[in-house]
Formats: structure tokens, C-alpha cells, sequence
């Protein structure tokens, strides 16, 4: 089944650059949360199981509001989406700064925030690109993608610490969240939605949805990107609490996040490149595996600056690699129609994951005073997602949607 690409309305690398900058600002905030774990625990006097409940459900409300941010993208357009959800964003980050215990914490940081994240995410950002970038370009151009988010996070680690130390944890808050209305603007570049070729059907949310999970494929591929939530959660909020508590200063953490992304903007360009070329349930079963190696890896040698940003950069390479080729193969099963739509009920299995990691995490800590038991659970998880992928089968899904509506 195919799908026309449909003629953008701007220049193609207008688009792309416009979609790149959004990815940025939302993926980077995102990412710079992390910083924020041990100031605003301690100010406002949190546990570490609080303050990781309130980032988890963050991670969950991302992840249930992601497939119908990318259906009304699909539906709608991708414009009008980024707009609204860039300014629910900044609303949410804004009121994580004037939130005084854990209830208004949890609204504001997790319901508020969690919202914003999905409807201004690079999910979307990927959804528009699908619809206007030829198919064989489509897995390098979600690699594009996927790395401006990770030069987002490289940019925003060391900004957010520089605006903690020089504002405070709450103003440092109240500053990006002016940031954030940028994404506002830059939305009108990425005008346009998907058209149906002809034949067609224009299937209901839930119609769609189910006649995707039939395939068994779409449904390995769903459930090994939990792991990668699971991963990427975890090491995003805890690390930098994790190396103060191994006697590291909190800007080696900081540094840490931004080695992470820095990384990934060469990890993610190459997923891309490779996924246009390699198999890609291949190449995700191998990033999954090394991600155990370098969790393993990392556990077995003291815990220095060297070690932390060795390990950073090792994980930085297989950070987001995995979703130019899952949103790939999400095309590649059924055409970039449904693509929001159905990637983001890949992305919700990845936020369920993103759950688990961040609330397992602060609720191992407070009962044993160390993260040890989720980096081995990390470990395990990576090598079950490898063999989850081995048996997935690159090929499009015949007559996907071309039944009468």
C-alpha cells in the first residue's frame, strides 16, 4: 500500500529546519528535567519516589495523549497540533515553578507537561516530515530529526544547570518555559496534512489502530520499544542525582546529559543512513543488545568523570537511534497515512517503559539507598528487547486501510 507524498506548501528544507529547531526545544527541555530532581526535592522538601512519580506519570500522560496528538496531525495538520502543544508546554514547565508540594507538582509537572510533550514532539515533527519527504529519503530524514532532538538535549543540559545556578531552580523553570513558545511560530512551516490516494479508506481512530495490532510484527515492535522507554527515562532523571551520590558534582551530571545527546546526533544520523540501507529490525536488535553491554560495562568500573562520560557517550549513540528506525518500519507497514497515529501507539508502549524506569527508580532508591537492583533490571530488559526484534519482518502490510470505512 502506498500513500502519495504531498507537495509542501514551503520549500522542503524550510520545513525540515523549522521541524529540527521544534524537535530541539521540546526534546531539550524534556531532557533538562533531570537537573532539576535534586534542587526542587530538596526545596520543597520531596522524596526521591515523589518527585520520580511525578516525572513518571509525566512520561505516561506523554505516551497516552502521543496517538491522538498524531491522529489529529494526520487528520488536521501538523501546524495547528505544534502550536496548541508548544503552548500547553510552556504552561506546564511554567507551573512546575510556583507548584509548592507534591499534588500540585503532579498536576503541573506530570498532567500539564506530560500533554504539552506530546502534542509538541518530534512524533509529530516526524508525522509532517513523513507526509512531504520521499519514501526512500524518509528513514535518513527521521534520523535528521531525531538528531536535532538530541543537539536539543546537548544545548539544554548545560543551559538549564547554567540557569539553575544563576536564577534558581524556579526562575531557571519560568525561563524555559518562555523558550518554549517558540515552537508557537515555527509550527506555520509544517503546514499541511496527509491526503488518502485513491481507494483509500479514511478509517476511525480505533478502526485504524486495530487493524494494525493484527499484524505481528507492528506488535513486537511495539513492545520492544518499551525497553527503550524504559532506558532513556531512567538514566534522564536519575543519572545525575546517581553520580552525586557516587561523590560527582552536579555539572559532571549536567555534562553527562549533554554528552549524552551530543552523541546522539552522530548515532541518530547514522541510524538513519543505516536504516535506508540495512535491515531494521537488525540494526534495533543490535542497539538494544549494546545498550546492556554498556549498562553491564559501566557497573563494573568505578564510577569517576572519565567512566560517566564514557558511558554517556557509548549510550548517546544508541539513544535515539532507535526511533528513526521504529517510525521506519512503522511507514514502511503502512504507508505514512496513519504514521502519527499509529507511531504514537508505538511511543505509548516506549512511555509505559519511560514509567516504570522513572518511578521504579526513585521507589528502589528510597527503600535501599542505591539504584543498583534498575540498572541490572536495565541490563536484563535490553537483551529480552534484542531478541524481540530478531523475528520482526521488513515488509509492507497488504491491503492495510484499503477496506470500506
Amino acid at each position: 500500500m502506498t500513500t502519495a507524498t504531498a507537495r509542501p506548501a514551503l520549500p522542503l528544507p524550510v520545513i525540515i529546519v523549522a521541524g529540527c529547531i521544534i524537535a530541539a526545544i521540546g526534546f531539550g527541555t524534556r531532557g533538562a528535567f533531570g537537573l532539576f530532581t535534586l534542587p526542587a526535592s530538596e526545596d520543597l522538601g520531596l522524596t526521591r519516589e515523589q518527585w520520580g512519580m511525578a516525572m513518571a506519570i509525566q512520561n505516561l500522560v506523554w505516551g497516552i495523549a502521543q496517538p491522538f496528538a498524531g491522529g489529529f496531525a494526520d487528520r488536521y495538520g501538523s501546524a495547528r497540533v505544534l502550536a496548541f502543544g508548544g503552548l500547553i508546554y510552556a504552561l506546564g514547565v511554567f507551573g512546575m515553578a510556583f507548584s509548592p508540594d507534591v499534588l500540585s507538582l503532579t498536576l503541573t509537572a506530570g498532567l500539564v507537561t506530560g500533554v504539552g510533550i506530546a502534542v509538541a514532539s518530534f512524533g509529530v515533527v516526524m508525522a509532517a516530515f513523513g507526509r512531504v519527504v520521499p519514501a526512500e529519503k524518509r528513514s535518513l530524514v527521521f534520523g535528521v530529526a531525531t538528531a536535532a532532538s538530541s543537539a536539543g538535549q546537548f544545548i539544554f543540559a548545560p543551559l538549564g544547570q547554567g540557569f539553575i545556578g544563576a536564577f534558581g531552580w524556579q526562575m531557571a523553570l519560568v525561563w524555559i518555559a518562555v523558550i518554549l513558545l517558540l515552537i508557537i511560530p515555527l509550527s506555520a512551516a509544517l503546514r499541511g496534512r496527509t491526503e488518502n490516494t485513491p481507494g483509500q479508506a479514511d478509517l476511525p481512530f480505533m478502526q485504524a489502530i486495530a487493524q494494525a495490532w493484527g499484524h505481528g510484527s507492528y506488535r513486537l515492535l511495539v513492545i520492544g520499544f518499551f525497553v527503550c522507554g524504559f532506558h532513556l527515562a531512567f538514566i534522564n532523571v536519575h543519572m545525575p542525582a546517581y553520580l552525586v551520590q557516587c561523590g560527582l558534582s552536579p555539572e559532571v551530571g549536567s555534562w553527562t546529559i549533554a554528552v549524552i545527546g551530543l552523541f546522539n546526533i552522530a548515532g541518530s544520523l547514522l541510524s538513519g543512513w543505516l536504516g535506508s540501507r540495512l535491515p531494521k529490525q537488525m540494526l534495533l536488535a543490535t542497539i538494544y543488545f549494546l545498550r546492556a553491554i554498556a549498562i553491564a560495562a559501566f557497573l563494573l568500573v568505578p564510577v569517576t568523570e572519565v567512566t560517566a562520560y564514557a558511558f554517556a557517550a557509548a549510550m548517546g549513540l544508541l539513544w535515539l537511534s532507535t526511533v528513526p528506525l521504529t517510525a521506519g518500519l512503522v511507514t514502511l507497514f503502512f504507508g505514512p497515512r496513519y504514521m502519527g497515529m499509529l507511531y504514537g501507539l508505538a511511543f505509548f508502549s516506549h512511555q509505559v517503559g519511560s514509567f516504570v524506569g522513572v518511578w521504579l527508580g526513585g521507589v528502589v532508591y528510597d527503600q535501599t539507598g542505591s539504584y543498583s537492583l534498575v540498572w541490572y533490571l536495565g541490563i536484563i530488559l535490553g537483551l529480552a528487547s534484542a531478541a524481540i526484534h530478531l523475528p520482526i519482518n521488513e515488509r509492507s502490510v497488504s491491503g492495510f486501510a484499503l477496506k470500506s470505512a
